[in-house]
């Protein structure tokens, strides 16, 4: 043996020998992991366990705090607003993700043709997703204005009379997604078009050979392989919309009566308006496990979506 080739497995071994001894100097990085874990506990954890310590008490802000024990749970089962709070959450959650799903998906469609000025109408049309969302509700407030609103005085040129928008309880919801659509089309449309650009194109060659039609092609080839695509896009709307707040307070402040009042208004009315600490608590414990209950079966749907993608191909 060469004297280079013993050289080097005298170092192995002393390398060897080192590591499985428990080195004095071996790095530890406990002092890099325990300022995050002192973060997240300051702004995750304790907050998590005060809210649970609040919702087992009966605490309105300027009288004394008495433990109630499940108190507050019973009271929410009940509580009628507090359902329909619940129902009009799910009929605001449905439309906002529905509408923006299918018009994001058209307009990614559209967008992936070739065309002049792709680019820029591209750019022109995902701008309403960097608005502020409380500047966007005071401009669709005054768009809303059954008087002095501009949508009405469109809607005059075609024929169809004022509308109430968010002045009416049976139209103030669909105005509501109206906006949300508006602003969160363009998120969907940006989500798709990376899936359409992931999409092959031989499989599409050989349709057109066979004869297939536009739908038959988007209906077997296109929206089999953006599926995953969509089923992000679902729930990351889904999650967006189920706590939407800023628009919906800074429109309607739930109103008119309680007509748009999700379970986030009905939450930040009873703990910030009527001051009951505890009830309020014990509705954002109940609407944490309603989000985190969404997101478990979104993902479970989402995976089995993958599966059925990778059996497929």
């Amino acid at each position: 043996m060469s004297s280079v080739s013993m050289e080097t497995a005298t170092a192995v071994k002393a390398t060897a020998k080192q590591r499985s001894k428990p080195g004095r100097f071996a790095p530890n990085y406990w002092p890099f992991v325990i300022p995050a874990l002192i973060v997240v506990a300051a702004v995750i954890v304790f907050p998590w366990v005060f809210t649970l310590w609040m919702s087992i008490n009966s605490w309105t802000l300027g009288q004394a705090q008495v433990f109630a024990g499940l108190d507050n749970y019973l009271r929410l089962a009940v509580d009628l607003r507090f359902w329909d709070s619940l129902w009009h959450t799910v009929l605001y959650t449905t439309l906002s993700v529905v509408a923006p799903l299918l018009l994001g998906t058209l307009a990614a469609l559209i967008f992936d043709a070739q065309f002049p000025l792709r680019g820029i109408l591209r750019g022109i049309f995902v701008m309403p997703m960097m608005a502020t969302p409380v500047a966007i509700a005071l401009v669709w407030t005054m768009m809303f204005h059954p008087q002095l609103g501009v949508l009405n005085y469109l809607l005059s040129f075609v024929g169809i009379g004022p509308q109430e928008w968010i002045y009416n309880q049976t139209s103030v919801i669909p105005s509501l997604v109206l906006v949300e659509t508006w602003q969160w089309t363009p998120l969907v449309m940006l989500i798709v078009l990376g899936g359409l650009a992931a999409v092959p194109r031989e499989p599409y060659e050989s349709a057109e050979i066979d004869g297939a039609n536009v739908w038959q092609k988007f209906r077997y080839l296109t929206l089999p392989m953006i599926a995953p695509f969509l089923m992000i896009a679902v729930i990351i709307r889904s999650i967006d919309a189920v706590k939407s707040f800023d628009i919906i307070y800074a429109m309607t402040q739930g109103g008119p009566g309680t007509a748009s009042e999700t379970i986030n208004i009905y939450l930040y009315n009873t703990a910030f308006s009527y001051y009951d600490i505890g009830y309020g608590s014990a509705m954002a414990v109940i609407f944490f496990v309603l989000i985190v209950a969404l997101s478990f079966v979104l993902l479970m749907v989402k995976q089995r979506a993958n599966w059925s993608d990778g059996e497929a191909r």
